[in-house]
């Protein structure tokens, strides 16, 4: 009799664990050169880092995971759970497909996500060419000062100072622009928020309701609130 409660009970759970739902995420994907390892699929939690599935890889280079998302947000493939193998994605309902390679887990990971991954790639690419001429800024400054040309250290300054300020603004504009989407109050949050208040304010003003009641919509709705306070 005990028997069969506790076949019942796993059995039960089993279902209950591999049951989809409408809010289902899928992640799949292929390491390449795969041999052994585990692969963890992680959401952060305030700081802390919550495992909602797991795989082991053994002989297999191939991968699916699944869990369901309460609301859009940040997860991260884990190989491991090493910080030099982690790929970091937006998460949410629907089909997710990571690929990669061992032994260059991150940079060479290609993820097709979904709308808000999307999105963020598109940000990022942009990010990246800013990111690419402040470099080239800087490496001008360090030439000015080292040969301590007066002028160039002040045009170099200046240049460094409108690129900030373009950048600045290419975020906010994204943001605003995609006020129906949750990677807005992410880019918020993540991006400019040590920007004048007023601006942050625009962005939230720009969200749809649907977004101000998702995870990163109410971040920022209580980061607006505690900046109006410390003012």
């Amino acid at each position: 009799m005990k028997n069969t409660i506790v076949i019942a009970l796993v059995t039960l759970l089993f279902v209950a664990c591999g049951k989809k739902s409408e809010n289902t995420m899928i992640v799949q994907g292929k390491i390449k050169d795969m041999k052994k390892g585990t692969l963890y699929l992680q959401k952060q939690n305030d700081s802390i880092f919550v495992v909602v599935d797991s795989i082991a890889l053994d002989g297999t280079d191939t991968f699916t995971l699944s869990c369901d998302v309460e609301s859009p947000q940040m997860y991260f493939l884990s190989l491991d759970k090493s910080p030099s193998k982690e790929i970091a994605f937006f998460g949410e309902k629907g089909t997710i497909t990571i690929n990669t390679r061992l032994d260059k887990f991150n940079f060479a990971a290609e993820v097709n996500g979904l709308s808000n991954q999307k999105l963020l790639n598109e940000y990022n690419e942009i990010k990246n060419k800013y990111s690419g001429k402040r470099l080239d800024l800087l490496k001008a400054d360090f030439e000015a000062k080292r040969d301590n040309d007066t002028v160039r250290i002040d045009s170099v300054s200046n240049a460094i100072h409108r690129l900030l300020k373009s950048r600045y603004r290419y975020a906010i504009n994204f943001a605003i622009n995609n006020g129906d989407k949750e990677v807005a109050p992410f880019v918020a949050l993540t991006e400019f928020s040590d920007a004048n208040i007023v601006w942050i304010d625009s962005v939230n003003n720009s969200l749809t309701q649907e977004i101000k009641d998702s995870k990163y919509g109410k971040i920022l709705s209580d980061f607006i609130k505690e900046r109006k306070k410390s003012n």
